[in-house]
């Protein structure tokens, strides 16, 4: 056997502790950074929390907006320059120019009511909030209205010198927000609406928005066989659409009551000013960890020692968690301005308006890699005008053949049956027709697939009125 020697060039990554920390603080979500943070103040002496620099963000975003970048370095973030907003160029949102950093979800209130507007704070301007608060003092402690709909929306007009129109469409808001039936008229209009925000392909779902909007009385008495005569259908399939029915929240107004109910707070907040998108922090989740400097200060005149070493190793522990927040913050900002400019058409216009968009194109233009972008984007939320979203949501998958987002083809797929004639559904060959002349060219089996995805029936049914949608839209 022959021994001998060679010598080869090869690349690896050494994972130093700095950079494990690094990857780990990169997917942590806001928290279990929070709890990291904490764990990490109760253990190293030489940390201390700052609040300041980031408060004064939040108060003064557009000053903040408007410094030299080259100038404005955050002494907590040993590496990050103070970008806390950015004017990313979109297309024309006529948002106010106001503060919205202070629309953000804060802290928890006692009050369910104060939740509520809370949540709403960032898409309505002060009226529009003013007229939703009307509407909630309007409730029963189960959710639901008090009086008719037609006597509060002319109230609210005369009150808030608004049209009767406007205050309705805030009800509506309320109806279709965080408490789903919040402010419904009556148990069906509640039921009918959690039914139709149910995601994704529900099965029974059309059985079960039949029995509610013909049936209650039917089903309040178990009558399942005259529900099953009523509607021409088997008692199973009564069976299955009452089964879903009684998955539905009939006490919307209980949930609001509830002491601490769990929601998101946003990582990141985007809103439209001066016909630009701005971008920022969102300060109460992103907390700010520096070195104490009198205690560094101590350690560098101290001898050397055994109790000195343990303190050099806490300093050194100490530098590794503020550049790798630094690391975290910075990226978690380039990411979404690069995301809020890639879509801003779908924050503009909605889904129809989704771009195509891959964790590549996000990673290549911040000059990353593609598993950062991953980390980065997962558990991290970012609130819009539109909603909150998780920055994963934004990436869309290219139809193929096509200069469109699957994702905007199957909102494509849904206007149009939504507006098809009464009486007159369109067959899935129509409806890509009608997209050909969009310049959206798909076959017959892929409009199929997206209804599907949509939990929306075949012309046929629809036709005779069996379909999921038209008859909730009845029952809505």
């Amino acid at each position: 056997m022959k021994t001998g020697m060679s010598a080869q060039l090869g690349q690896q990554l050494n994972l130093t502790p700095q950079l494990l920390q690094s990857i780990r603080l990169l997917q942590l979500d806001g928290l279990q950074l929070e709890l990291e943070v904490r764990r990490m103040l109760d253990i190293n002496p030489l940390l201390e929390l700052e609040e300041t620099a980031f408060e004064a963000a939040a108060q003064e975003p557009d000053a903040s907006a408007d410094r030299d970048a080259a100038s404005c370095e955050v002494a907590a973030f040993d590496e990050l320059k103070e970008s806390s907003l950015w004017d990313v160029r979109g297309a024309s949102w006529n948002g106010e120019d106001d503060d919205r950093l202070q629309r953000i979800e804060a802290g928890e209130s006692s009050d369910p009511h104060v939740r509520v507007l809370q949540r709403l704070a960032l898409e309505m301007d002060a009226p529009q909030l003013a007229v939703v608060a009307f509407w909630l003092e309007q409730l029963d402690d189960a959710g639901y209205l008090t009086d008719a709909v037609s006597t509060l929306a002319t109230t609210a007009s005369e009150r808030f010198q608004i049209s009767v129109e406007q205050a309705l469409a805030l009800r509506q808001r309320l109806l279709h927000g965080d408490f789903p039936g919040l402010a419904a008229s009556d148990l069906a209009e509640c039921l009918a609406v959690q039914l139709q925000l149910l995601p994704g392909r529900v099965p029974a779902r059309s059985v079960a928005a039949n029995i509610i909007a013909h049936c209650l009385p039917l089903l309040a008495s178990h009558d399942y066989a005259g529900i099953a005569n009523r509607l021409r259908l088997e008692v199973e399939q009564v069976r299955e659409g009452v089964r879903l029915i009684l998955s539905l929240q009939p006490r919307p107004g209980e949930l609001l009551q509830a002491s601490a109910p769990a929601y998101i707070v946003p990582d990141v907040v985007a809103w439209h000013a001066d016909y630009a998108w701005r971008v920022a922090l969102n300060p109460a989740t992103t907390p700010r960890v520096s070195v104490s400097p009198a205690n560094e200060r101590l350690l560098e005149q101290a001898a050397p020692g055994e109790g000195t070493s343990r303190l050099r190793d806490l300093l050194q522990e100490a530098r590794w968690l503020t550049r790798g927040l630094s690391m975290r913050y910075d990226t978690l900002l380039r990411t979404a301005r690069a995301i809020v400019e890639r879509q801003a058409g779908f924050l503009t216009h909605g889904e129809e308006a989704m771009a195509p968009l891959t964790l590549k194109e996000i990673a290549d233009e911040i000059g990353m890699h593609e598993s950062t972008i991953s980390r980065i984007t997962t558990g991290k939320y970012i609130q819009t005008p539109r909603g909150t979203f998780e920055l994963k949501r934004f990436f869309a998958v290219r139809l193929e053949g096509a200069n469109v987002s699957g994702a905007a083809v199957r909102a494509m797929v849904r206007r149009l049956i939504e507006s098809e004639p009464q009486g007159k559904p369109l067959a899935d060959d129509a409806i890509a027709g009608l997209l050909a002349r969009q310049g959206v060219h798909i076959a017959r089996r892929t409009v199929a697939k997206y209804r599907e995805q949509l939990d929306i029936a075949p012309a046929r049914e629809r036709r005779r009125g069996r379909g999921n949608v038209l008859p909730l839209a009845k029952a809505g």
